[in-house]
């Protein structure tokens, strides 16, 4: 059975870190490409950051350069975000995303708020 589990999300002060985690299974993990979306309240899904299979290409919102990094562990099957200096706007649900070719999965999100 497919799956992505995201965990790690939670309640974080402005100015702290968070660090996601979402583990795959039931799929060929290393083959597919791995991304980040969010969903504030009232706004879009948009993409926070993806990755290439074999990791060796990231990219990011444009806006997140340099506060967010995305890796994987091919290994254990799981993609990583690592979110650093969080603002009160970086609130909302994330979505792990599994894409290769027509193939599109998707996880059931984790919530994050930022707030003092």
């Amino acid at each position: 059975q497919l799956q992505l589990v995201e965990s790690g999300g939670g309640l974080v002060q402005p100015g702290g870190s968070l660090r996601l985690s979402c583990a795959a299974s039931g799929f060929t993990f290393s083959s597919y490409a791995m991304s980040w979306y969010r969903q504030a309240p009232g706004k879009e899904r948009e993409l926070v950051a993806r990755i290439t299979s074999a990791g060796g290409s990231t990219n990011y919102a444009d806006s997140l350069k340099g506060r967010f990094t995305i890796s994987r562990d091919n290994a254990r099957n799981t993609v990583y975000l690592q979110m650093n200096s969080l603002k009160p706007e970086d609130t909302a649900v994330y979505y792990c995303n599994a894409r290769r070719y027509t193939y599109n999965y998707w996880g059931q999100g984790t919530q994050v708020t930022v707030s003092s």
